[in-house]
C-alpha cells in the first residue's frame, strides 16, 4: 500500500501559470519501420502514463486488475484535465493512454490542453460490455465497426491523437482463435484512418502471455495472410502490457528474455503498461533500463500504471487520489519517484530516420495447438447488407423493454436450442477464428442475428403467429414476402458477397455501436460479453458451436 499521500493542492492561480498560455501544433509523429519519429526526424519515445479512473471492475483470472462494467470519458472533463495537467507536466509525460471515450461527447478542452503541453493521446476504441471484441464468443461486427468508426470521427480533428488501439488484453491464454477478429479490426480500422488521410497508427496492447504463444501472436498481428508483404492487414504498433520489473531489480532479472524475443520485430514495439504487481510504493527503477541503451532498439519507450489509483489482485496502486470533490490532487510515493526516474530519461536519437529502413510483412505464422488462429479474416461488416436483411425478414426483434440487451443472450440461446430440436442451425450467425469459417451474417449488429434466428424459427413453424412472440419479443413483419422461396431469394440478394472486404465509410450514431456513457471506468479487456448478462456469454458461444443438419433458412 502507499505510504500517506502528501496533498498538493494547486491554487487557481498557480494551475492558470502552469498551464500553457497559447496552442501551438504539436509534432507530428509518424512511423518509420520499427521505430517513432517526429517531424524534425527525431526518434521519438512513448513516456507516457495511464489516464482513467479505473472504476468499478469484475473479475479476472486473466488480468489481476479486474475489467471494467462501465467508464468515465476522462477526456471530457475539462475542469479535471485542467486540473491534472501541472501534475502530469511534474510527471514529464509526453503520452497519455485512455482505454474507454464516449464519442458523443465533446473532447476539445482536454484535447487541446494537452495538445499545447506537448502531450499525445493513445485511445482505446473499446468500450465495456457490449462494445468490445468478446474473447469468449467473438464477432467483428457492424455495431462494433460504427462504435469504432464514430470515436475515430470524433477525434480525428485533433492533432496529439497518436494512435487508436482496437483491443486491449483480447487475446489470452485458451482463447488464441479469436486473433482473427482483432486482426480483421485492425485491417478495417486502418483502411478507415487511412481513406480519412490520418496519420493516427493502429495499435494493440497485449497481455504479457506464455512465451509459447506470445510472440506468434505479435508476429500474427503483423504478418500479410496473402503472403504480399503488404501491411493492410498490419498493426502499426504493438504494446505490451508488462509487469516483469519489480522493486530495484535489473535488466538480465526481468527484461532481457522479452526484449531478445522481440529483438527483430517489424514494427514499433513499445510498453502499453508498466509497473509492478505487488505492493507498493514502486521505485520505478525499470524506467532507466526502458529507455535506456540495453532496451531501445528494441522498444520504443513505455505507459506507467496508473495516474488514478486501481485495484488489483495484490493490492491498490496508483500515483495520486481526488479529493471527494474533485478539486484537490493528492500525490503518493509512486508520483514522486515515477517524477524522479523520468526527469532522469534522456532520449536516445539513434537510429536515425533516414537509417531505420522499412518494415517487411512476412507469412503469417501457422496454426499450432498454442496458437490456434486462422490466416482467413473475418469479412468488413456490412451494415447495407445487414440493414437489407433486416427489413425482410418475417420476424423481427421488438424488444418489450427498453434495457433490451440484458434479453438478446436469453432469446438468441432459446432461439438456437429451439432450431437445434428441429434439425435447424445457427451456422449463419456465427463463427470460427481457428477454421476461418464465418456464417454469411456474422458480421451484423446482434439484434439482427437475433431477428434471423426468430425468423428462422417462425418459418419452421409454418409462420404461426406464436412462434415469432420470443415471449412478446417478436412481431411479423408485414413486408415480408410472402413465401419461404421469395425470402430466400431476398436475401441472397442482400448479402450478396458475404466474404467481402472494404473501406468502411462513416455512419450515423444511431447505426451502432454503445454510447458508452456508463459513470466509473478503467481498463477495457476482450473478455466482456457481447452484450451486458452472463447469458449473453453462453447464447453467443452456443452459436459458435452448434452445427446440425443445414439451415431451414439459409440465404440460399
Amino acid at each position: 500500500m502507499f505510504n500517506p499521500l502528501r496533498a498538493l493542492a494547486l491554487t487557481p492561480l498557480l494551475a492558470a501559470l502552469l498551464l500553457p498560455t497559447a496552442h501551438a501544433a504539436v509534432s507530428k509523429i509518424t512511423r518509420t519501420g520499427r521505430y517513432l519519429y517526429d517531424s524534425s526526424g527525431n526518434r521519438f519515445y512513448i513516456k507516457g502514463v495511464a489516464y482513467q479512473d479505473q472504476g468499478v471492475v469484475v473479475a479476472s483470472a486473466d488480468n489481476p486488475f479486474g475489467e471494467p462494467t462501465s467508464f468515465t470519458d476522462p477526456l471530457a472533463q475539462g475542469s479535471a484535465c485542467q486540473r491534472d495537467l501541472p501534475f502530469l507536466q511534474q510527471l514529464g509525460v509526453n503520452t497519455i493512454r485512455v482505454y474507454s471515450v464516449n464519442s458523443s461527447l465533446n473532447h476539445d478542452d482536454c484535447m487541446s490542453l494537452f495538445s499545447g503541453a506537448g502531450i499525445y493521446a493513445i485511445v482505446d476504441l473499446a468500450l465495456p460490455l457490449n462494445g468490445s471484441i468478446d474473447r469468449t464468443s467473438p464477432s467483428w461486427s457492424t455495431n462494433l465497426l460504427a462504435q469504432y468508426t464514430q470515436t475515430i470521427d470524433a477525434f480525428s480533428k485533433y492533432d496529439n491523437v497518436l494512435a487508436f488501439n482496437v483491443g486491449n488484453e483480447v487475446v489470452v491464454q485458451n482463447s488464441t482463435s479469436v486473433s482473427p477478429y482483432v486482426k480483421a479490426a485492425a485491417r478495417d480500422i486502418r483502411a478507415y484512418l487511412n481513406s480519412k488521410g490520418s496519420s493516427a497508427l493502429v495499435g494493440y496492447a497485449a497481455i504479457n502471455g506464455e512465451s509459447e504463444w506470445r510472440g506468434d501472436l505479435a508476429n500474427y498481428l503483423t504478418c500479410d495472410p496473402s503472403g504480399a508483404n503488404s501491411d493492410s492487414s498490419a498493426i502499426d504498433l504493438y504494446g505490451l502490457n508488462d509487469y516483469e520489473w519489480c522493486g530495484n531489480s535489473s535488466f538480465q532479472a526481468s527484461y532481457a528474455a522479452t526484449t531478445n524475443a522481440f529483438s527483430n520485430y517489424n514494427v514499433v514495439a513499445y510498453f502499453s503498461e508498466f509497473g509492478c504487481l505487488t505492493t507498493g510504493p514502486r521505485p520505478w527503477t525499470e524506467v532507466g533500463a526502458l529507455f535506456g541503451s540495453q532496451m531501445n532498439t528494441v522498444w520504443s519507450g513505455g505507459v506507467a500504471f496508473s495516474y488514478f489509483p486501481a485495484q488489483s489482485a495484490q493490492g491498490q496502486f496508483g500515483m495520486v487520489t481526488i479529493s471527494s470533490d474533485g478539486s484537490t490532487v493528492s500525490t503518493g510515493d509512486d508520483f514522486n519517484n515515477l517524477k524522479t526516474e523520468y526527469g532522469s530519461v534522456s532520449f536516445i536519437n539513434s537510429p536515425s530516420q533516414s537509417s531505420a529502413g522499412t518494415s517487411s510483412y512476412p507469412a503469417c505464422p501457422a496454426e499450432s495447438d498454442v496458437f490456434a488462429a486462422s490466416t482467413t479474416l473475418p469479412p468488413t461488416p456490412d451494415l447495407a447488407a445487414c440493414t437489407c436483411l433486416e427489413q425482410h425478414l418475417s420476424c423481427q426483434f421488438t424488444p418489450s423493454t427498453s434495457n433490451y440487451t440484458a434479453i438478446v443472450g436469453e432469446l438468441l440461446d432459446f432461439g438456437c436450442s429451439s432450431l437445434g430440436q428441429i434439425g435447424g442451425s445457427c451456422d449463419d450467425i456465427g463463427g470460427n477464428g481457428t477454421s476461418g469459417v464465418y456464417g454469411r451474417i456474422s458480421d451484423c449488429d446482434p439484434t439482427v442475428k437475433l431477428s434471423f434466428v426468430m425468423s428462422e424459427y417462425y418459418e419452421a413453424n409454418n409462420r404461426q403467429q406464436a412462434a415469432c412472440s420470443f415471449n412478446g419479443n417478436g412481431t411479423v413483419n408485414p413486408n415480408a414476402p410472402s413465401s419461404v422461396s421469395a425470402a430466400n431469394a431476398v436475401a441472397s440478394s442482400c448479402v450478396a458477397n458475404p466474404s467481402a472486404v472494404f473501406t468502411p465509410s462513416s455512419v450515423p450514431t444511431s447505426a451502432g455501436g454503445s454510447s458508452g456513457s456508463g459513470s466509473s471506468g478503467g481498463k477495457t479487456n476482450g473478455s466482456s460479453a457481447a452484450f451486458g448478462d452472463s447469458s449473453a456469454l453462453f447464447s453467443l458461444t452456443l452459436m459458435t458451436i452448434v452445427s446440425l443438419l443445414g439451415g431451414i433458412w439459409a440465404l440460399a
